[in-house]
């Protein structure tokens, strides 16, 4: 991982030092994440790519997943993230904020950020996460319309279309829309909420494209590796809220103790020393580095 402080960074665009780690053949593992520091403690851990969740994002703002959250807000935590870690990041741009002209706004504005891909969604608002039932989907005429629009609006970002279209229409109409989803400029494809290897498999065999799994908990998919997902054919997968309620549960638990003891001390084994979030945040490095710029300033 490069930090801010590193003599040198990638200047390479996001979008194509995403797509150079997708050109290899091992599969992509990209974990969530929703701000700075768990941007920099999936880079430490060593991941080569990022997965900013919607749901992770509304969540960490006290919203629920319904398609709430603005372009401004996603850039913020964008920003957050790249800055942070150097990581290319896949971010969720859920139904695109509108129609054609609105993901288009919706793509610059996340690349300018920092990004180096988007995903979008065949639903219609208010969306839902992709494994909750009676979900409502677009067209899927007018979905591939905001895909070429995210297309051309892009310099070099990778576009991933994301069809949830197997719980309503089943798995053959699905693989139908992700074929028009590619021809209309997809770069890769994200079959949500299927149910078990069978319909991962079936679907992988029939769509000629990069494919992403989502292993989120809680849901309709059941637990996979990452390699068994590469074994079923596809190329990324991801961890969209998995972090998210790790800390969240670990907060709850915090503050239960403290309101109950009046002390935060119970809980101490389980907190991160001030040592160890100084190494994460590079406080040394920083330090080190205004040093130098003090000592380099003349005398006017």
């Amino acid at each position: 991982m490069v930090t801010l402080v590193a003599a040198a960074r990638d200047h390479q665009s996001a979008g194509s030092r995403l797509r150079s780690r997708l050109a290899r053949p091992d599969i992509l593992r990209m974990p969530g994440v929703y701000n700075g520091l768990s941007a920099l403690q999936a880079g430490r851990a060593g991941f080569e790519a990022l997965y900013l969740s919607g749901a992770a994002v509304s969540a960490a703002m006290g919203l629920p997943d319904l398609g709430i959250t603005t372009i401004d807000d996603l850039c913020f935590h964008i920003r957050q993230c790249a800055h942070a870690s150097d990581l290319p990041i896949l971010v969720d741009g859920d139904t695109g904020f509108g129609e054609a002209l609105n993901v288009m706004h919706m793509v610059r504005r996340f690349e300018e950020a920092g990004a180096g891909g988007v995903q979008i969604e065949d639903q219609l608002l208010p969306k839902k996460c992709g494994h909750l039932s009676d979900k409502r989907l677009a067209d899927a005429h007018e979905m591939a319309a905001k895909v070429a629009a995210a297309a051309k609006a892009r310099r070099d970002m990778v576009i991933v279309a994301r069809t949830d279209a197997v719980a309503s229409e089943g798995l053959d109409a699905a693989i139908d829309r992700a074929k028009l989803y590619l021809a209309a400029g997809a770069d890769a494809i994200f079959p949500e909420a299927l149910h078990d290897a069978d319909m991962f498999r079936r679907f992988a065999a029939r769509v000629d494209a990069p494919l992403l799994a989502n292993m989120t908990e809680f849901g309709k998919t059941p637990f996979f590796t990452a390699d068994e997902f590469a074994a079923m054919g596809y190329r990324m997968v991801i961890w969209p809220v998995s972090a998210l309620r790790v800390a969240a549960r670990a907060q709850e638990s915090l503050y239960e103790t403290i309101a109950a003891a009046g002390s935060a001390q119970p809980r101490l084994g389980e907190m991160q020393t001030r040592a160890e979030l100084y190494a994460t945040l590079g406080y040394s490095d920083y330090e080190a580095l205004d040093s130098s710029i003090e000592r380099s300033v003349l005398p006017g």
